[in-house]
């Protein structure tokens, strides 16, 4: 029977072919927009994801997401080294400075001040140049992204000429040399990467009393990073969170505070009733145009259980089909971009979302079926 279930799914195959496309449609269109959801939530905190050495992020209290600044005194540096469990804490300056081109034209940067004895949290990969090169008079390092887009020269055909090794700019009315090209994660600013240390990026930045962003903390080994955080909040009235809680943090609130959830979320559903509409429509189709089958292995003494098994394997095989389709073709588009502005991540968690989503459109269709069959008469079979 199951050999005859399937003869009798494929058999069709306008209706086949209709069923495939639903739920492909679906899936890709469920698989791709979470994706890109995910992408962009991840892009929130890429800069923790990219600073790896931190155990603890300590802050302002009032700190509510990566890119809220709140500039801490320099004096808050020393009482938090001071604080039992802790293996080092290093000062960290993230902030927004305006650079001068060549054009005369200015950009905005996001310029990263790292400690300048240790050089902990410098980018975590480099194209050009070395780390250590930021010990030089002037000198920064750049993300390649902004050196190939937003940094470069542009020639009066429009021709853009990347910024390299040797280059120089101004930022903030200061003499920048570039001695390095970085790769880091694209964040959810879209300015241009500039570190140096943190010397130099307080010098840089407009002034102010208070120019300490971030304190970096490493715990020592065997310490539970809980407890040195909730220390380092007794002890100095300040936040501590562990990378993983300050990615939370973020996470949060780009969730509570912008229409980001919202946006993809109705594309979600979108795709969803779509799928549900198109494959459920198709498929109860389908069973209305075999119920003549159905009645012929009910008369010829098929049971209830026996024709719901047949209904559910074809139910199994389009969502199966339908289901790899669409995850492979938004796969296949996520590779496509890899190297470009947009944001795809695609984790085994949001797959298996995707796959619950197409059993339910799957499952609701073949429920609606079903229906139908069970109160099916034999003697319709004999009906002309």
């Amino acid at each position: 029977m199951k050999y005859i279930a399937i003869k009798m799914l494929i058999g069709d195959t306008a209706k086949y072919i209709g069923i495939l496309v639903g739920l492909t449609f679906a899936s890709l269109l469920i698989t791709q927009q979470s994706a890109i959801f995910v992408g962009i939530m991840s892009r929130t905190y890429g800069f923790l994801r990219d600073t790896g050495l931190p155990d603890i992020w300590v802050m302002d209290e009032k700190v509510q997401f990566i890119d809220d600044i709140k500039p801490m005194q320099d004096t808050d540096l020393y009482r938090v080294r001071s604080v039992e469990g802790i293996m080092w804490a290093v000062p960290l300056y993230k902030g927004l400075i305006r650079a001068r081109m060549d054009s005369g034209n200015f950009q905005t940067c996001n310029v990263i001040g790292i400690d300048d004895s240790t050089l902990i949290g410098g980018p975590p990969k480099m194209l050009e140049g070395s780390l250590v090169d930021l010990r030089i008079a002037d000198a920064v390092i750049i993300n390649a992204v902004g050196a190939k887009d937003k940094l470069a020269r542009v020639l009066p055909d429009g021709t853009k000429i990347p910024m390299k090794v040797g280059d120089r700019m101004e930022l903030n009315d200061h003499r920048a040399v570039v001695v390095g090209i970085c790769d880091v994660t694209r964040t959810f600013q879209s300015q241009p990467v500039v570190y140096m240390t943190y010397t130099r990026a307080t010098t840089f930045a407009p002034q102010e009393r208070k120019l300490l962003s971030f304190i970096c903390v490493k715990a020592k080994p065997g310490e539970d990073l809980q407890i040195v955080c909730n220390r380092i909040a007794e002890k100095t009235g300040l936040a501590a969170r562990t990378t993983e809680q300050f990615k939370d943090v973020t996470v949060e609130y780009f969730m509570k505070f912008t229409g980001i959830p919202i946006n993809f979320g109705m594309s979600v559903i979108l795709g969803f009733i779509v799928g549900t509409a198109i494959a459920g429509q198709t498929f109860y189709s389908f069973t209305l145009d075999n119920l003549r089958f159905f009645g012929t292995f009910k008369a010829m003494g098929a049971t209830n259980k026996l024709l719901l098994s047949m209904i559910i394997l074809q139910s199994l095989i389009v969502g199966t089909i339908g289901y790899g389709l669409g995850v492979g073709i938004a796969s296949l588009f996520g590779l496509l971009t890899k190297k470009t502005e947009l944001s795809f991540l695609m984790p085994w968690q949001l797959m298996l979302f995707s796959a619950a989503a197409i059993i339910l459109i799957c499952g609701g269709s073949a429920l609606v079926s079903i229906h139908k069959v069970i109160k099916l008469e034999p003697a319709i079979v004999f009906k002309s």
